[in-house]
């Protein structure tokens, strides 16, 4: 209970914000359609308005959760007016780009842990990646992957495996090199190889340090995803949801999909979260680094 006290007073915290965010920010146009109407707004008046405007700067809490039932539960999954099914096309994407972009930050750890000449030539370039924006290089790489026939779901995931393999790479790369220089000694001493000392030591060391990295990975991942559908004018995904509604003023609908992508984010990073309580538990370590 004394944990959940908190949550609750944040939660409630947020909504108030919110609502009164959204009176803020939409009476202008309550005022100028009484205005023009030459009628007196009261104060329940302006609130119940800009609580129920149609194209709202800020919608109200209630507006976002209406149509998110209306897209949901009204609709058929595979409707294409269903967020489910906008959501699927986008988790399509997330989940590829994070399976090559987790494969691909294992697989460069690895290299940089145990060859030097890696360590010192290919860790810049990692970091250096990460420097130029994604809006920037999303376009590049659906145009070049394009001209030579590659499009649809490829060319997302490949922005998501760019945005996610980073916090594999450097959370891999800390978790290898964990065990200490007493461990490493110790496993030189029963002549272990330097397989078996990556087997037997390096990796399982390295788990704590895998999830918390692919739990960063899967919502940056899920980021890429939804950029990578925004410059190709894509008519499916949450970014199709997103730049539809960017066109013809449907805050609303904007809303909604943000919220629909915060939910599949936090849905992703707690199944991860259960794996890695799961697998730690049966490895005998505490569920975090």
């Amino acid at each position: 209970m004394r944990s959940v006290v908190p949550v609750l007073t944040v939660v409630t915290a947020l909504f108030v914000f919110w609502y009164g965010a959204a009176v803020w920010l939409n009476a202008a146009w309550a005022h100028d359609k009484a205005g023009r109407a030459e009628v007196s707004l009261s104060f329940p008046a302006l609130v119940a308005d800009t609580w129920s405007q149609d194209k709202p700067k800020l919608p109200a809490p209630h507006q976002v959760v209406v149509e998110i039932w209306e897209t949901t539960a009204l609709k058929k999954i595979t409707s294409k007016r269903s967020l489910i099914w906008h959501s699927w096309v986008t988790l399509s994407a997330t989940l590829l780009g994070f399976a090559l972009g987790t494969a691909l930050g294992f697989a460069l750890a690895i290299g940089i842990v145990h060859n030097r000449v890696m360590n010192m030539s290919v860790m810049p370039w990692v970091i250096a990646s990460q420097t130029v924006p994604i809006l920037a290089i999303a376009p590049m790489i659906i145009v070049v992957l394009n001209s030579v026939g590659i499009s649809g779901l490829l060319p997302k995931a490949m922005i998501s495996m760019y945005l996610s393999f980073f916090p594999v790479v450097v959370g891999m790369v800390k978790g290898l090199r964990s065990p200490d220089a007493m461990q490493l000694d110790q496993m030189r001493t029963w002549a272990a190889s330097g397989g078996q000392t990556f087997w037997k030591l390096r990796l399982p060391a390295s788990m704590p340090y895998l999830f918390t990295s692919m739990k960063i990975g899967v919502a940056a991942s899920l980021v890429g995803a939804i950029v990578g559908e925004l410059p190709t004018g894509a008519v499916a995904g949450l970014g199709a949801r997103l730049l539809a509604g960017s066109y013809y003023g449907q805050t609303i609908q904007i809303w909604s999909a943000l919220i629909m992508a915060a939910v599949l984010a936090a849905t992703l990073v707690a199944l991860i979260g259960l794996v890695q309580r799961i697998v730690l538990r049966r490895m005998g370590m505490a569920d975090g680094i």
